[in-house]
């Protein structure tokens, strides 16, 4: 198999990567043969993939420009995946050109690109660590040397939670990472449910499988499940929805079906 001369030393290019793959379903060029393998495989079962993507990636953008709109100009994206047009930091900057970014993802690809995107940006960095371990994150010289914890942050957690199973305890580390921010700080939410895909479950469940089979299970929660996340924030309007209908700039009709699969939602801590 023949090795990209952008792949960082040490990566194991036989293995598929979440991040990667993702960054296959945006039309990204950094992945690899066997990413793009699992991708289509996924496909297979649910060919929307990534519309639901593309839908992620612009309710981000909303949420960060709601954030700045709302006077909150400092950002921790965790599970930030691989740098495509229109990342947080651009975002955030065409609104307030003093906004601050810190990106945080545990695949080394991913850490390797957003440093390379990076490269000069004093207003934004990258950490390698994982939302499992959020301690390690909070505490990273990096993030501390970036942002301001006693000021308002926006944490974006977006399409990186349902991967991480109910064994590992997401709510917990969600909670830690709460109690760690400033009242007014805000949580942003992406995150997959059978709830809303155009399809039967018994398909979606072979996209599923896909994941499951090559070790980054996709976990499928319900609504409820998704809104325990939200525990100490007051929901911001429109509540925990599908990603085209929250604070739409364009019609939701006009949105491909799949866009409607799973549920976005912003928060603010009081």
């Amino acid at each position: 198999m023949d090795r990209p001369a952008w792949a960082p030393p040490g990566i194991d290019i036989t293995k598929p990567s979440v991040s990667r793959i993702y960054d296959f379903y945006l039309g990204g060029s950094h992945n690899f043969e066997v990413d793009r393998q699992a991708a289509r495989k996924a496909m297979e079962f649910m060919p929307g993939l990534p519309k639901i993507m593309q839908a992620n990636r612009a309710f981000m953008r909303r949420a960060v420009r709601y954030a700045v709109d709302q006077g909150v100009t400092q950002f921790l994206d965790i599970g930030s995946g691989i740098p495509t047009f229109g990342n947080v930091h651009e975002v955030a900057h065409r609104e307030y050109s003093g906004a601050k970014v810190v990106y945080v993802d545990h695949d080394p690809v991913a850490v390797a690109h957003s440093r390379a995107v990076l490269d000069g940006n004093d207003t934004a960095t990258v950490v390698s660590a994982d939302l499992r371990k959020p301690r390690e994150i909070l505490n990273n010289p990096d993030l501390t040397g970036l942002l301001d914890l006693e000021r308002p942050v926006a944490l974006l957690l977006v399409a990186i939670l349902h991967f991480v199973e109910d064994a590992d305890d997401p709510h917990a580390a969600v909670a830690e990472l709460r109690d760690a921010l400033a009242p007014g700080s805000l949580l942003v939410v992406t995150h997959a449910s059978y709830d809303g895909v155009p399809l039967p479950d018994e398909q979606t469940a072979g996209t599923v499988g896909v994941y499951r089979n090559i070790r980054n299970p996709l976990v499928m929660r319900t609504r409820d499940e998704i809104a325990r996340f939200f525990e100490g924030y007051e929901m911001v309007d429109p509540g925990l929805v599908q990603m085209p209908h929250w604070r739409p700039e364009t019609p939701p009709e006009q949105e491909d079906p799949f866009a409607f699969s799973g549920y976005a939602g912003v928060g603010r801590a009081s």
